[in-house]
């Protein structure tokens, strides 16, 4: 029961609409298919985002371990800005970048609708500033790909397979789903991992059918690695290291109980992690002849329990109940779950919730247990 987030090296998104133009420092990043402005044809909206290897092999080292990643689920996460004229049925893909070896994309210092044009990193045409290392658009090697209309060659180039296994990564979206981009990427990730795949990020990009679109403005923007809000893109790892060891605890049975946090604190500091203890205990315990009180007796929770993370000014899920990878430890002293607080962001607020079945009943358990994580301690 582990989740923990790093966040991007570098982002940016290319555009067919400005094929020199770079956009390395937009707040907001973009992906569809819409009718241009400048001349009313069909454009296209690419995203490149990189996490470092450094980052990657710090969380696998470190905090999964290794013999745990036959468990671990990699996501790539960003949340929705805002969108515009979306279909009632559509998909994202999710593709490692391939750049045959020339160096990886530049970041660059533009933003979209600069006059002049920024051309200090990647774009349509180019990876690299000074319109320097176009994108592959032919001879590709087994396993790669590129899409783009004649005459506008580039968009980026990527791998749909590498070493027998597939490197297309895929999420569809319904009308009335979060539109939030949510896509599991693992196999890449292990391959960066293993260092048999070249790490030079990934390419987000609508369905094909919708790409260079000229019957309506599909646009989809995403708070990016500069955003000032605290929706910024992040790649999410969870793992499950969850034990349950009841020993000499009973299981609480009865929903007439209380249940809470017996270490909590008003704040951590946004470093490390963070192991929270649960207490919980009947309201009215059974009477035993004992030598000391039954209110102190601590009660192992079900194990089909779970954690899970709002923010408290939001009231967003940050870290949502999950059966898989948010489960309720158990040892001989009680319940427990570990937080990481540097996958968090720092100077906010953060309610605990705790959801389990009591009684043949679900519930979810909200005692007031709010911390603050702290930028710096």
């Amino acid at each position: 029961m582990a989740i923990y987030r790093i966040f991007p090296e570098k982002d940016s998104f290319i555009t067919s609409e400005e094929p020199f133009g770079n956009t390395g420092l937009d707040e907001i990043i973009e992906v569809g298919g819409y009718r241009g402005y400048i001349n009313g044809t069909g454009q296209t909206a690419r995203i490149v985002t990189k996490y470092s290897d450094e980052d990657i092999d710090d969380v696998i080292n470190n905090k999964v371990g290794l013999e745990s990643t036959g468990s671990m689920s990699v996501n790539l996460r960003m949340y929705l800005a805002d969108a515009s004229a979306l279909p009632t049925d559509y998909t994202l893909y999710a593709y490692p970048v391939f750049t045959q070896g020339t160096g990886n994309w530049d970041t660059g210092t533009g933003k979209f609708g600069d006059i002049p044009i920024n051309e200090t990193g990647v774009s349509w045409y180019y990876k690299n500033d000074g319109r320097s290392n176009t994108w592959t658009s032919t001879g590709f090697p087994a396993g790669v790909t590129a899409s783009y209309q004649e005459g506008l060659e580039g968009g980026g180039s990527w791998y749909t397979e590498y070493n027998g296994t597939s490197m297309e990564f895929s999420q569809n979206h319904l009308m009335y789903s979060s539109h939030d981009v949510d896509i599991n990427v693992t196999p890449a990730v292990k391959e960066f991992y293993d260092n048999t795949l070249v790490n030079d990020g990934f390419i987000v990009k609508i369905q094909d059918e919708y790409e260079f679109y000229e019957s309506g403005s599909i646009r989809l923007k995403y708070f990016g690695k500069d955003t000032n809000t605290i929706y910024p893109p992040f790649m999410e790892f969870k793992w499950d290291d969850s034990t349950y060891t009841t020993g000499s605890l009973d299981v609480l049975g009865t929903d007439v109980a209380t249940i809470s946090i017996n270490n909590l604190k008003d704040r951590y500091a946004d470093e490390g992690k963070q192991r929270f203890r649960i207490s919980a205990k009947p309201t009215y315990p059974e009477r035993r002849f004992t030598t000391s009180s039954v209110y102190l007796d601590n009660f192992a929770l079900p194990s089909a329990s779970y954690w899970g993370l709002r923010d408290e000014n939001t009231e967003e899920m940050v870290v949502d109940f999950d059966t898989e990878y948010t489960k309720v430890s158990c040892d001989s002293k009680g319940g427990y779950f570990d937080v990481y607080m540097d996958g968090l962001q720092p100077e906010r607020f953060y309610r605990i919730l705790i959801k389990t079945t009591l009684n043949e009943s679900d519930a979810v358990v909200d005692n007031n247990n709010i911390f603050k994580v702290v930028r710096n301690g």
